[in-house]
């Protein structure tokens, strides 16, 4: 049992008690502009008006039902990580053979591939959090989410991609090293645009929780402990050195497309490493079904680190149990100290484009509850 040591409390810094992973719903507005910008009907700048418009409207929203953190709802990508993978120097956009494959569907057949070594280069990101930053004003923090490193190396050995890295990377050490040196060249920029809360979003460990995929990468001949070392190892050489005043915090989730997911498993086989990545404030964890396992793996949290649960499903409309919800969280505080919870959905509303299946009322709806349980257990 975990002995608590001081009231429940609110907190001053992200992650907060009540929380948001990042993405929301693209309004109908944004679908059809981006529609009539690949059909060459639109200018890019006139489908910037557009995002423009919407993500104000969407700041102003996230404001309303109380959150203290706010983004621009990953209104101008298409998919949550491939879009910041494509903005990266030595990087290009290319169809492949297959999409990634969730249960019962299969996603576009897109990817991210080498064409020469990685480099850094400016990101259109990072003028992205620029418009974000100024319209969020000074009362809420403009947080920024990108996909981890890891999931950029997990994307470069995805399928036939292997061969064209390989191609220009012999070596693992130099692959990492040249990564890391293009993520914090970005990371960089968006401090010096004013970030001080940025989001790592990062499938690769729920991918390592599922043993169908464990034993799968080892017919390949790959290690699955060899491989979380190697994701951990290129998220801590990334974050090494940056501002102390900037908060990083990751997202670990198994998929989260139309509703849909792709894999299952708890945390057990990857805890130790996971939170043992150092600089690493937060991790927003998902665990509203039992595909994510128990709490246990919690105890191999660092005293100094937030977890957010994601209890509250952003794949459904349906509205969770405030009692259940509760009792998950105190749960959870059998293990970890209640002030190291917050709580928030296990994913984002729409993590590609097409988004999941339930309506932008009931999306609001989901982060209302969110607010009234998180006030109620840790009272301002």
């Amino acid at each position: 049992m975990c002995i608590h040591t001081e009231e429940p409390a609110q907190r001053k810094t992200t992650p907060f008690r009540h929380d948001v992973v990042g993405s929301f719903l693209r309004p109908q507005t944004i679908k059809d502009a981006r529609q009539k910008f690949q059909n060459g009907e639109i200018s890019e700048q006139e489908l910037k008006k557009v995002e423009d418009a919407e993500i104000i409207k969407l700041v102003e929203k996230q404001k309303e039902v109380g959150l203290r953190a706010v983004t621009d709802g990953e209104f101008r990508r298409s998919w949550w990580h491939l879009d910041f993978f494509w903005g990266l120097g030595g990087v290009e956009k290319a169809d492949i053979e297959e999409g990634y494959k969730f249960q019962g569907v299969e996603t576009r057949a897109e990817t991210a591939r080498l064409n020469g070594k990685i480099v850094y280069a400016h990101h259109p990101f990072v003028d992205h959090f620029k418009f974000l930053k100024e319209i969020a004003g000074d009362d809420v923090i403009a947080r920024q989410a990108i996909p981890a490193p890891a999931q950029f190396l997990a994307e470069l050995y995805r399928g036939e991609n292997k061969e064209i890295t390989d191609k220009y990377y012999s070596s693992t050490d130099e692959l990492v090293a040249d990564t890391a040196k293009a993520y914090k060249g970005v990371i960089l920029d968006l401090y010096e645009a004013g970030c001080r809360s940025l989001q790592l979003d990062d499938c690769t460990w729920g991918m390592l929780c599922d043993r169908n995929y464990w034993e799968a990468r080892q017919q390949e001949g790959l290690h699955v402990e060899e491989t979380a070392k190697l994701f951990a190892r290129v998220n801590q050489e990334t974050v090494n050195g940056l501002p102390e005043d900037l908060v990083i915090t990751t997202h670990v989730c198994r998929g989260n497309y139309a509703s849909t997911w792709a894999s299952s498993g708890g945390y057990e086989p990857v805890a130790e490493t996971l939170f043992g990545i150092d600089h690493i404030d937060g991790y927003y964890l998902e665990f509203d079904t039992d595909r994510a396992g128990d709490f246990t793996p919690l105890k191999s949290l660092r005293k100094d680190q937030q977890v957010v649960l994601g209890l509250i499903s952003s794949k459904t409309g349906e509205l969770e149990s405030k009692e259940e919800i509760i009792s998950r969280i105190k749960e959870a505080a059998e293990i970890v100290d209640l002030n190291q919870i917050c709580l928030s959905p296990q994913c984002g509303f729409a993590s590609t484009e097409e988004g999941n299946i339930l309506t932008e009322e009931q999306q609001w709806e989901k982060l209302k509850l969110i607010k009234e349980i998180a006030d109620e257990i840790w009272p301002a």
